[in-house]
C-alpha cells in the first residue's frame, strides 16, 4: 500500500544520536480499513478505498451505513481513495492497516490543507516589502502594494498580478519528510520538519512509488 490516512496530533522535538535537536511532527496513522476496492473492470480505474477515524451512527447516513458493514467495520469520519499502490502487494476488502507499511529513516509525502489567514495584504500573502519609508507625508503607505499598472498602455491589470485575497486553506504537499520514529502501540509517526494544516486536522501519508 502506497499509504495511509492520518490526523496532526502536533510539534515537538527530538534528539539524534550527535544531540542536535531536530524538529518535528507527530502524526496518528491509521488504523485504516479497506472499504472498497475499484477495478479497471467495473470502475474504470484501479483503486483501494480507505477509512479512518471512528464517526457516531447518529450522524451517518443508512447509505454509508450500509457501506460500512458490508466491510465490516464501524461508520468513519474520513474516506480517501488511494490509486497508487505496490501492484504486488493488493489489499483485501475489509482489511485493517496500521504503521506496519512504514519503516523507521524512510521518506514519505505528507498532503494536507494548509491553515486558513482569511482576507490577507501582499506584505503577508505574497512577501511584499511595502512601498516605503514613513517619508515625504506617505503616513499610511508601508504595506501597501503600489503601482499595480500602466495608464495609457495596457489600461488595465493583467490577469494574475499578485494582490490582496484570501489566503491558505489550500492544498499542500510537503515532499521527503523523514520517519524519525514510530510507535506502534499508538500508530504514531514522527516525521522530521513541519505538516500543513492546523492540529487535529486530517494529512495522507504516501510513500514514494
Amino acid at each position: 500500500m502506497s499509504g495511509l490516512i492520518g490526523k496532526k496530533l502536533g510539534m515537538t522535538s527530538i534528539y539524534d544520536a550527535a544531540g542536535k535537536n531536530i524538529p518535528c511532527t507527530v502524526l496518528v496513522a491509521g488504523p485504516c480499513v479497506v472499504t472498497q476496492i475499484r477495478s479497471k473492470d467495473k470502475e474504470g480505474y484501479d483503486a483501494i478505498q480507505l477509512s479512518f477515524d471512528d464517526k457516531r451512527e447518529k450522524q451517518t447516513t443508512k447509505a454509508l451505513k450500509g457501506h460500512f458493514s458490508k466491510a465490516g467495520t464501524t461508520p468513519k469520519k474520513k474516506v480517501v481513495e488511494f490509486t497508487r499502490f505496490e501492484e504486488g502487494h493488493r489489499k483485501t476488502f475489509g482489511e485493517i492497516l496500521d504503521t506496519d507499511i512504514f519503516i523507521e529513516g524512510e521518506y514519505v509525502d505528507v498532503v494536507g490543507t494548509s491553515k486558513g489567514k482569511g482576507f490577507q495584504g501582499v506584505v503577508k500573502r505574497h512577501g511584499f516589502r511595502g512601498v516605503g519609508d514613513k517619508t515625504h507625508g506617505q503616513h499610511d503607505r508601508l504595506r501597501a502594494p503600489g503601482s499595480v499598472g500602466a495608464s495609457s498602455w495596457p489600461s488595465r491589470v493583467f490577469k494574475g498580478t499578485r494582490m490582496a485575497g484570501r489566503t491558505g486553506g489550500d492544498r499542500v504537499k510537503m515532499i521527503n519528510l523523514q520517519i524519525l520514529k514510530i510507535v506502534k502501540e499508538k500508530n504514531l509517526i514522527i516525521v522530521k520538519g513541519s505538516v500543513p494544516g492546523p492540529k487535529g486536522s486530517y494529512v495522507l501519508v504516501e510513500r514514494f512509488i
